[in-house]
């Protein structure tokens, strides 16, 4: 396992995202929230992973639930290994508001305090400053211990880090081959500020890892515009690039996907796992090295199709 360390902070590259974990929307089911998704959480410690990311809107609470389950099943030593991150649903978020969600949070995990607690979303009627008091009132008691935003563009990251002064240290973001967006701007500003950008969604809902990605559009795929037929005519080049060096290297494509995002400077990924087999691949992803020549392939033809679709 490869780790990034970005202002004292110590994180893997490969993390586990926990959006599935009792959440309806992904029809897992009560039996993989009940057993599989708890271990998931020890596995993950077990092999080296120590992001586990999760929010409070994740099945209402239930992930955060789950994931204090996996942290008590793999034991204090593992446990403590442990870099937690959830989200705050930004729907009005006044100072009380923000550190009463904070408590709950901390409460539903389990532990002494949240290691990294973010925005989920902008809310562009609630001024910059009053959000930056809410999370500056979590710093100040306690409840968290770093704060971070997730799906802001630059400005409103540098927005808030101004108000809040003191360091927000991450964004959270849409990135992959299928939406590389990020690497334009947030990452060249994460690597010159000491910030992390940290990539959800990095295999593009299952888009860059399966053989047919048609066959994989159920559930919460079914909204996704990468799923659409025009959509997946216009991937078959950049899946063909995928499978390609993924036999040169005999990985697999969502291998190759998750090492070309944590191949960017100060860039970390959550991929989500439905099985123990699939976590387990996830984190191998951390020690498969691309050569030049393949991340620059992957990145024309990434921003050949990210460029096609916005046309």
């Amino acid at each position: 396992m490869r780790y990034i360390e970005v202002g004292g902070v110590r994180v893997s590259a490969i993390g586990l995202g926990t959006w599935q974990f009792g959440s309806r929307e992904w029809g897992y089911g009560d039996a993989y929230a009940a057993h599989e998704a708890p271990a998931m959480v020890r596995r993950a410690l077990e092999l080296g992973v120590t992001l586990i990311d999760t929010a409070e809107v994740y099945g209402f609470g239930a992930s955060e639930r789950i994931v204090a389950r996996g942290l008590a099943a793999a034991g204090p030593d593992l446990a403590a290994r442990a870099f937690v991150a959830t989200k705050l649903l930004p729907i009005l978020p006044l100072p009380s508001i923000v550190a009463s969600r904070a408590a709950a949070s901390r409460d539903r995990l389990e532990v002494a305090a949240i290691d990294l607690y973010q925005l989920h979303w902008p809310n562009p009627i609630v001024p910059v400053r009053t959000q930056a008091a809410g999370l500056r009132g979590v710093l100040d008691a306690g409840v968290a211990r770093r704060v971070g935003v997730s799906n802001h563009g630059l400005g409103r990251w540098r927005a808030l880090e101004s108000a809040l002064r003191r360091p927000v240290i991450s964004n959270q973001v849409r990135f992959s081959l299928a939406t590389p967006s990020p690497r334009w701007d947030l990452v060249p500003y994460a690597a010159e500020r000491g910030r992390l950008v940290i990539a959800y969604s990095p295999l593009g809902q299952g888009l860059l890892a399966a053989d047919d990605p048609a066959q994989r559009r159920v559930g919460t795929r079914r909204m996704n515009p990468l799923f659409r037929d025009a959509a997946l005519r216009r991937a078959r080049p950049l899946l063909a690039a995928v499978r390609e060096i993924a036999t040169a290297h005999g990985a697999t494509p969502a291998q190759v996907a998750l090492a070309w995002v944590i191949a960017h400077p100060n860039t970390v990924a959550i991929p989500g796992a439905r099985t123990l087999e699939q976590l387990e691949q996830n984190v191998a992803a951390a020690d498969l090295t691309l050569s030049p020549d393949e991340l620059a392939r992957l990145t024309n033809e990434s921003e050949r199709f990210d460029a096609a679709g916005r046309r």
